[in-house]
């Protein structure tokens, strides 16, 4: 069944990065082209992408893409924005992927992932990279909000968020509020995806992910992002804009585990 791609929002700002590759491909599905075919005809592309049959039964889907440099692809757009990431993001991809591999040969795949396999997966389907002044990172890790977007709103001229989560991408298909990214700190002189990608490899280092160093931010608080977010009001809804569990605990507050403070 085909994917629905026809139904992609190129002009949404979370997915600029990816238009200029992403649409044709795109294109190439709606006319008739499997997903795993699309990806494989991309120039550069770093690996080759396969139908999710030739995966082996029993074999660890990080295993195989380790050991052949194949992705099994499903025709769905949850892979194909995945393999719009790998297309992207070949380092940070191929590092991640090494990272999994060298878990699952140590410890097997178990019911449960360790505390690495299980950061690099959150990170892989909802993460995003953040390049912004230091204010900025200090409300967001303060949970912040109305310092962040509204007391300093004008600092968002100069911060990009980049999204790496390919399943985050497929939600945004239909936005909605409370959709989370869970955001790591990039240097701000970075300036390419490319240049991206060689320093997002190099900073995945086991020690330091696996204790998930990230922050959670609602993407349509971004301002730019949603129109809706203009308005100040906007980010008075405390079911997605939440203080952090400290001051939930002081004030004798539950905090769900897929809200922004989590």
């Amino acid at each position: 069944m085909a994917p629905s791609v026809d139904r992609i929002d190129w002009a949404a700002p979370w997915l600029q990065p990816l238009r200029a590759v992403g649409q044709p491909l795109a294109a190439q599905v709606v006319q008739g082209a499997p997903v795993h075919q699309a990806l494989s005809a991309a120039p550069g592309s770093p690996l080759r992408f396969v139908p999710q049959s030739d995966l082996p039964e029993g074999t660890a889907y990080e295993q195989y893409i380790w050991d052949t440099r194949c992705v099994p692809t499903r025709d769905n757009l949850h892979d194909f924005f995945n393999g719009l990431v790998w297309l992207h993001w070949p380092q940070a991809k191929r590092r991640m992927n090494q990272l999994q591999a060298q878990a699952i040969a140590a410890q097997g795949v178990g019911a449960v992932r360790g505390p690495l396999r299980d950061a690099l997966t959150v990170f892989d389907e909802n993460g995003a990279l953040l390049q912004a002044p230091e204010p900025l990172w200090d409300a967001l890790r303060a949970r912040d909000w109305q310092r962040l977007f509204i007391d300093l709103r004008p600092l968002w001229a100069q911060a990009r968020m980049v999204l790496f989560g390919h399943a985050l991408m497929e939600k945004l298909g239909q936005p909605r509020k409370p959709m989370v990214a869970h955001v790591y700190p990039a240097p701000t002189a970075i300036e390419t995806i490319a240049n991206l990608d060689a320093w997002l490899a190099l900073a995945l280092q086991p020690e330091a992910w696996a204790t998930k160093p990230f922050a959670p931010l609602p993407v349509l608080g971004v301002p730019g992002w949603w129109a809706a977010n203009q308005s100040a009001s906007f980010y008075d809804d405390a079911q997605v804009f939440r203080p952090a569990r400290s001051v939930m605990a002081m004030r004798g507050g539950a905090v769900g585990a897929d809200s922004a403070s989590s």
